[in-house]
């Protein structure tokens, strides 16, 4: 194998890494991963690090499993990949039946894909086009609930709204869904319209507001947004109950169900991006689940496949499915693919990860170590600069602030969230913030001893900041 030294320099040369300021990047000898073990990254220097945030949210059951070693040699054995463009293959069947089997009821159409951006973008699509396709009839979703047809010719359904501070991928349609300025803002010309919502948190909420009023009016302007907007709106998209990129935003129970009573009522179809809270991160296997919530498409990616390959899926109902369906000079086909869709291996992949889920109970140590994290971090909340511990199941967000007493944040330059990362990882730990928001996100597989572990190596890294 190339020397380390080689293999860093070849590095500074010639990759350029997401989401990294590379000048910065380039002085801080970061780690360079040769291989893994259980819940471990091992870097070419044979420094150990325990995956804090699961290799960016997709590790599910830990690295080198052996069911899923398994399943893809097995399936190098037989078919690496060939094309879902006029014709199909078995792992990606069984896929969709595994995923209908476990969705929220009534999402029985299967839409491959390979990112989590790919796979809301490929959901925005559909929206636009079922509009334009679907049978005419009035404001219910799907049909009106006086059974009444419209009359007068319906208007352009060409407005998705989201949430302030969403993320919903990097491509330019989810960027255009997505409300984050540092990373949104510079392609602005390039997106189409949208409306935002503010999101519901009361974490420095606005002057003149309590938090309980707060959060009232964040659900009294997202009714009124949908209601003024009824006929022009083809979508609304949310992440539901958690706002992982904006710093783990934890929503309020019911605002999610909320969400669907109102966009239910205005016949304007819901679209759940579970990219980042599907696969037992909250608590449950689809965050959706703990409000019941069905919505009408649902992004799956991430731990899809259990952190090892590039698999998404949107899954849509019947009724947008049928709005397609057609002759083909008809032109109602949905021309959108990718060339990796439904690839075998990775298909393979998920359903052994699956199988993992009701072998080991993965939901019920998911539910275990949010109690465990609840507790080792509960210390903090007194801190002198933690503003707020926002967790959601194993979703776990920490706000450093300069002082708690007003919650004012630290100058951008001092980059407090990236010096614990820093100091974590002297620890033995690998983590990433957002901004200042300290993330924990480890493998909802994790054996609890690992997340005392965890816990301890943060709680240090930040005292020790706030001791410079």
């Amino acid at each position: 194998m190339t020397d380390a030294a080689a293999l860093r320099q070849w590095d500074h040369d010639h990759v350029w890494h997401p989401f990294a300021p590379m000048r910065a990047f380039r002085a801080e000898h970061a780690p360079i991963i040769a291989e893994a073990e259980g819940f471990y990254l091992i870097d070419v220097e044979g420094n150990r690090y325990l995956d804090g945030v699961s290799s960016l949210w997709c590790n599910v059951h830990g690295h080198r499993v052996p069911e899923i070693d398994v399943a893809i040699r097995a399936q190098l054995d037989r078919v690496a990949h060939s094309t879902l463009l006029g014709m199909s293959n078995v792992p990606a069947i069984e896929l969709a039946k595994r995923l209908v089997d476990l969705a929220p009821p009534g999402l029985n159409k299967v839409f491959y894909s390979d990112s989590g951006s790919t796979a809301v973008e490929v959901a925005l699509k559909i929206a636009y086009q079922y509009h334009r396709q679907k049978p005419q009839r009035g404001a219910g979703f799907p049909a009106c609930p006086s059974g009444q047809t419209k009359t007068s010719a319906p208007r352009e359904r060409d407005l998705f709204v989201s949430l302030g501070e969403a993320y919903h991928g990097d491509t330019l349609g989810s960027v255009s869904v997505g409300g984050m300025p540092l990373f949104h803002e510079v392609y602005g010309r390039l997106l189409f319209q949208t409306v935002k919502v503010p999101p519901p948190v009361a974490f420095r909420c606005p002057a003149g507001f309590s938090g309980e009023s707060y959060l009232a009016h964040c659900v009294a302007e997202m009714e009124r947004v949908v209601v003024e907007n009824a006929e022009r709106i083809a979508a609304f998209v949310i992440e539901p109950l958690v706002q992982g990129a904006a710093g783990m935003l934890v929503h309020p129970a019911g605002y999610l169900k909320r969400v669907r009573e109102v966009t239910a009522a205005h016949g304007i179809p819901l679209i759940a991006d579970e990219v980042a809270v599907g696969f037992g991160r909250t608590g449950t296997l689809f965050a959706c689940e703990q409000e019941q919530v069905a919505p009408d498409l649902m992004c799956l990616a991430k731990g899809l496949t259990g952190g090892y390959l590039p698999v998404a899926a949107t899954l849509a109902t019947d009724e947008i499915y049928d709005a397609f369906l057609g002759e083909p000079h008809e032109g109602r086909t949905f021309y959108h693919g990718h060339t990796f869709t439904g690839n075998p291996l990775g298909c393979a992949a998920a359903l052994a990860s699956l199988d993992l889920f009701e072998k080991h109970d993965v939901l019920a140590n998911v539910r275990a170590n949010a109690a465990r994290l609840a507790e080792n971090l509960a210390p903090l909340a007194d801190h002198p600069h933690v503003g707020e511990i926002r967790q959601k199941g194993t979703m776990v967000g920490i706000e450093l602030v300069r002082d708690h007493g007003d919650d004012s944040p630290f100058p951008p330059e001092r980059r407090m969230g990236h010096q614990v990362t820093l100091a974590a990882r002297r620890r033995g730990v690998a983590i990433r913030p957002l901004g200042d928001v300290v993330v924990l996100m480890p493998a909802p597989a994790m054996p609890g001893e690992l997340i005392d572990r965890l816990c301890a190596a943060v709680s240090e890294s930040i005292e020790e900041l706030a001791r410079t």
